[in-house]
Order: C-alpha cells, then structure tokens, then sequence
C-alpha cells in the first residue's frame, strides 16, 4: 500500500470490536483497512507546480480553480458480521457481536493521486464478515458529536469542508449532505485468512463541474448543483494491493 509522505490524516486508529457473546478466547486474527484517493485521470485536473502542495487544479474555457484541501467528517463505519445464530444478544436494539463502529472522525483527502490508510479495523475475531458500511457525517449538537464539536468549531452542521480559489478569489466551501454507503464483501472476509483493504474513491472534480463548466463554490446559486454531485461522487471497492483500482 502507497502511504502519502506527508500525512495529513490523525493517523491508522485501531478500533477494538465489542465481544458480549463471542466464545472464542483464543488470539484474535484479520484485520480491515479503510483508505481513501480522489482520481486525477479525467484530463481535466493537474497537481500543481509546488509538490509540497498537491493542490488540484481544474480548468474550463473561462475559469480555473484550484482546490488545495477536502475534509470529510465520517462516523458509523462498521464491519457487518454474516448473521450467526449463536449470537443473539441484543443492546439498544443492535446485535453486539455482528458490528464494530468508530463515533465521528475527521479525514483530510490525499491530494496528489495517491491512496492513503486513513483507519484500521484490527483485533477481528475469527468469522465471516459481508458487509462494510460508511457514513458521511454532518456534526450536530448530538452528545456522540460533542469532542469533535469542542476541537473544530468550525465544522458545526458541516459534513465536508473545501478550501480553495477560483479565479483567484480564496474561498472556503461547507455542506451539511449526509451519505451512507453499503460494501458488500463478496465472498464474505474470512478474518483469519488475512488482511482486506477497501478503498473510498472520491470524485472531487465532478463537484465542481455542470458539464463542461466549472461551479464557482463561492456563488450560493451554485449549491444545489454541487450538492446534489457530492452525492453521486463516492465509489467503494475492494482494494487490497492499495492501487487506488477495483481489484
């Protein structure tokens, strides 16, 4: 796996699964990672000339901009256990052994092409595991958002953050546009047979684009339109090689 050289991430977090009704008092085995890359081969987009930057650039007829940070807030990302009727205990309506969650985090995107570890999900007990589910989060004045809110202010009722220019003019663009999305392990991840890595591919140059045209992030009348992209932009996908590609 390709690891970016000036990590911009809080770092690989180790997430211990809860184990209410798991039997199994051996070593623990198999472990999930979760990065992250935004494609650059559309044609459209370059690094720009300070490497120490990775900034992306676009470009139309009139316009360019230049964005120079992303910044997703995701919670809820869980590895989902094949259903195993030994397992039923129940709290607060979730099946204890079948999931491991992670509250709200803040993940900086890798600029310059590469696909970055952002999370490890270790300590996996022996099974197997079909589904990973992601959430992009927007922070609320829910007490689970209450650490996060304290150290980044600045991110309430936001779920992703841009810093930027266009044209020139520096600008700052946030959204509160919440997504969940579902990856199914197919065939389902034997924990003990090794470990899996699943790639979030984030499209950030179609966020700014209707057609041809740039949207300047900084004009409200461009919203919807950069919204309603930022929803249609993620792809997940086995990774295991760290190639940023489908495996």
């Amino acid at each position: 796996m390709t690891f970016r050289r000036t990590l911009l991430f809080a770092g690989l977090v180790s997430l211990i699964g809860p184990a209410a009704c798991d039997d199994n008092t051996g070593p623990t085995q198999g472990a999930v990672s979760l990065s992250v890359t935004v494609p650059t081969g559309g044609g459209a987009a370059a690094t720009v000339t300070s490497p120490a930057l990775f900034d992306l650039v676009y470009t139309d007829a009139a316009s360019t901009l230049t964005v120079t940070k992303v910044e997703l807030v995701m919670r809820e990302i869980e590895l989902e256990k094949v259903d195993d009727d030994s397992c039923d205990v129940e709290f607060e309506g979730e099946d204890q052994c079948e999931e491991f969650e992670t509250g709200p985090r803040v993940f900086e995107l890798p600029m310059d092409g590469s696909t970055a570890a952002i999370l490890s999900i270790s300590d996996v007990p022996a099974g197997l595991y079909d589904e990973l589910e992601i959430e992009i989060h927007k922070v609320s004045g829910d007490p689970e958002d209450a650490a996060l809110l304290t150290a980044r202010p600045d991110l309430a009722d936001v779920s992703i953050r841009v810093e930027g220019d266009f044209d020139g003019s520096q600008f700052v663009f946030t959204t509160g546009v919440e997504e969940e999305f579902e990856f199914e392990l197919v065939p389902p991840l034997d924990s003990s047979a090794g470990p899996v890595n699943v790639t979030l591919s984030v499209d950030v140059e179609s966020w700014f684009r209707l057609g041809a045209d740039l949207l300047n992030p900084a004009d409200e009348a461009n919203r919807s339109d950069i919204e309603s992209n930022i929803q249609q932009s993620f792809e997940a996908f086995e990774d295991d090689d760290g190639d940023g590609e489908d495996d």
